[in-house]
This record gives structure tokens, sequence and C-alpha cells, in this order.
């Protein structure tokens, strides 16, 4: 704690970008959308490390626009008059603002504080994938923006001088907690190793210190780091939204089967009755698998061992493997409660035609008598 306090580091460039993903359908058609946005857009990619294969890409590619922005002030800082928006196939938009910055890295912890669930970042966000959404409607399926969305803070430090001469990841471990936790009073060691302990570099001059709340990045041409936390923060939106539609699928599954007896009645539906609820849950389940598919299988980063480092490294801050998990259990359980469903509706089916039989026989006897 005491080097980190006398070793003075003075950022010379540095960029903050501020997050804010959202779920505004269930797809997006991109080239549709392409069509119908006149602002500046750009196909995304990644610029790749060293010789990277160059099939390392999206699959398929968002859609990225520019558009402008008045500049929201931050306490000693602003943001810059522009802002990009991107859309995903899979029925997310991500709205990124950038604030430059310099100075002592200490100074971040203002920038920090200023950021934590800005209000009025959040709010313009939301105005405009709202004004997105009425101009896109024909493009995406099904179209809903999510009450929730993401956040996420990535700070970019480009250049910096360190007093010390020591590296600035390893000796400004209080700084950085406190800038990625968002918290302006010191921190405990236990909470500054945990911070901390998230850590990748890929030469002697760069790092990635990444947190649950933000990430801060040290090097230059950081682009492809930075695409990766922007799609992981996007994939967590995903995951949680699909959890929580699955929670509400398997309530109206298990209400449907039920044969609760407070509900004697649900003995006496007849088979035809059981189809809705089934084709409903059938939906609901189709609709989560193929969400779940689209969002897992965007990014593909087999041929970058370095990138794939960080994104594993993200989705174990991130819980992702758990969240993947836990949306996995639930459509087996779907799946299961569908072929249960549909298993008694065979029943009651063989049931009905074995009593129609019964009466036809009892009918035909009765008429044999009476003749």
């Amino acid at each position: 704690m005491d080097q980190d306090r006398n070793s003075a580091v003075l950022v010379k460039r540095g960029v903050c970008h501020a997050l804010f993903a959202y779920d505004v359908g269930l797809s997006i058609n991109l080239e549709e959308a392409d069509r119908r946005i006149t602002a500046n857009k750009a196909r995304g990619s990644f610029q790749h490390k060293l010789r990277a294969p160059q099939y390392l890409e999206y699959r398929p590619a968002p859609l990225r626009v520019i558009q402008d922005a008045a500049a929201f002030p931050l306490g000693p800082y602003s943001s810059s008059p522009t802002v990009e928006v991107v859309l995903y196939d899979f029925g997310a938009v991500s709205v990124t603002y950038r604030i430059s910055f310099d100075g002592p890295l200490a100074g971040l912890l203002l920038l920090s504080e200023a950021l934590y669930e800005n209000q009025g970042l959040l709010a313009d966000s939301r105005r405009r994938i709202e004004a997105l959404l009425t101009a896109l409607v024909p493009a995406i399926e099904r179209p809903n923006i999510s009450t929730k969305g993401e956040d996420y803070l990535i700070f970019e430090v480009e250049e910096w001088v360190s007093q010390s001469g020591s590296t600035v990841w390893m000796s400004q471990d209080d700084t950085i907690a406190r800038i990625l936790r968002c918290e302006p009073a010191p921190l405990s060691e236990q909470e500054v190793k945990d911070a901390t302990s998230y850590r990748i570099s890929y030469g002697h001059d760069d790092a990635a210190i990444i947190d649950w709340n933000a990430a801060l990045l040290f090097g230059h041409q950081m682009e492809d780091v930075r695409a990766v936390l922007e799609f992981a923060n996007v994939e967590l939106l995903e995951m949680r939204l699909l959890d929580h539609q699955l929670d509400h699928a398997l309530d109206q599954a298990y209400a449907a089967l039920s044969l609760s007896p407070k509900k004697p009645w649900a003995r006496l539906r007849l088979p035809g009755s059981f189809e809705a609820d089934s084709r409903r849950i059938a939906q609901l389940q189709v609709d989560g698998a193929i969400l779940f598919a689209r969002v897992t299988n965007t990014l593909k980063l087999v041929g970058d061992q370095y990138l794939a480092r960080v994104y594993r490294l993200v989705s174990q801050r991130f819980h992702l493997e758990v969240w993947d998990g836990s949306i996995t259990r639930k459509l087996h359980t779907l799946d299961s409660i569908y072929g249960k469903m549909t298993d008694r509706a065979a029943v009651r089916r063989m049931e009905l035609l074995e009593w129609i039989i019964i009466v036809l026989i009892a009918v035909s006897i009765a008429v044999s008598f009476h003749s």
C-alpha cells in the first residue's frame, strides 16, 4: 500500500468507454437495419494481434453506427460529441460513450465515481435505443426494449509515465482496485486482491485487469481486447434475460402440467385443450434454444489463443459458465415438461377413444334390444 501511495503515475493519453447494453427483440435483421440507417456505419471486426487467422470474426458481424451526441459533463471530464451504437443479430444493442482523460492515474477515481450508475448517460442511452427501435421496427423480430440493461466501464490507458520506473499494474493495486470498484475510499487488502486478481498480459508493456464492474487496460492497440469485453457484457445481458424468461416459462409449464387438488376440473379437460399449452411451451423452448445458440456461437476465438484467454478470464469474472449451466438445465427441464405434456395429451386421446368405443358398443346393444 505504501508503495502504491508513493509511486506517482501520470497518464498522458487515455480513453474511458462507458458501455450500456439493452435487449430490443428476439433478433435483428442486420441487412435490413443497414438499409434503414442513414448515419455513418460499418460492419465490425477485430484488429488482430500479429498474424491471427483472418477467420477470427463475429458470425455474423454486428452493425456499428456512429451518432452525434451532446457532451455530458462528468466531474472534471466530459464525453465526446459522438456515440457508437452496435447492433447484434440476436437482438442486443450496445451504446458506447467515450471520455478522454489524462493526468494522475488517481484522478480516474473521480471519473469512475461520476460514471457509476450515471443517470444522465443511462437515460440518454435508453432514448437512443427507443429512437433507433422506432426506425428499425421492420428489421426487428418481436421488438421490445428490456426494462433493465447491462453497463460496464473500460478504462484504456494508451500512454503513461511512472516515476518509480516499475510496472504500473504491479505497483498501483490499491488505486486500480478503487477505480475498478468505483470506490473513493481505500479498500481492504482482501478487496484489493479480489478486484485485481483477474489480470492478463500479452507483452511486457501491456496488461488488462478485469473486474465485474469495470476493466483497466494498459497498452497500445487494445481494440481487440476491448471488443471481447464489449461482447462479454452483451452476452451477460442476454444470459440474464434468457434465464429470467426461462424461469417464467417454467412457471407457466408447471401451471399447465399441474393437477393440483385446488383444480379438480383439470382432470376433466378435453384432449384438445392441452394443445394450446403444449404449443406455448414448445414456442418458449424453441425461442430460448435459438437465442442461446445465437449468443454462444456469435464470437469464435479458437484461432487466437490470447483473445481466447481474455474471453475465458472475463467469462470467469462474469460467471458466464454458471449462467450457461443454469440455462442449459432449464432448457432440459422445459423439454422434459413438454414431453410429459405431449404424453399426457396422447393418453387423454386414447382414453377418449376408449370411451367412444364403449359408448358405441352400449348404443349398439341398446338398439339391438329395442329392435
